[in-house]
């Protein structure tokens, strides 16, 4: 309980300047920015630029063909030639006939 108590001790004596000095920034003699300020727009230049821009965009989008083919990417490494085999539906091995030795009597 001693080492709890101190622990504490320690981490309130070292979390105090801490504290103590984002107190001093927020005080008044801080200068106020405002990032978000209403500066000057965007000029005609790079109104019509960034326009340019986008229709460039679009039209490189347009000219992209659809995926009509499969997306397999090891397509060219099967075999299509060879028929495809059901998974887990293998025909069981016809059993032997029994002969007359096992169990008979002579």
């Amino acid at each position: 309980m001693k080492v709890l108590h101190a622990s504490m001790l320690l981490a309130a004596l070292l979390a105090g300047p801490a504290l103590s000095s984002g107190a001093a920034i927020a005080q008044d003699d801080s200068p106020h920015i405002n990032l978000l300020a209403d500066g000057p727009g965007k000029t005609e230049e790079e109104i019509e630029k960034a326009k340019a821009v986008e229709r460039a965009y679009k039209d490189t989008l347009r000219k992209i063909p659809d995926a009509a083919a499969s997306n397999d990417p090891w397509g060219n490494v099967r075999n299509d030639g060879q028929p495809k085999k059901a998974a887990g539906h293998a025909k069981p091995a016809k059993p032997k006939a029994h002969t007359a030795t096992r169990g008979s009597a002579n």
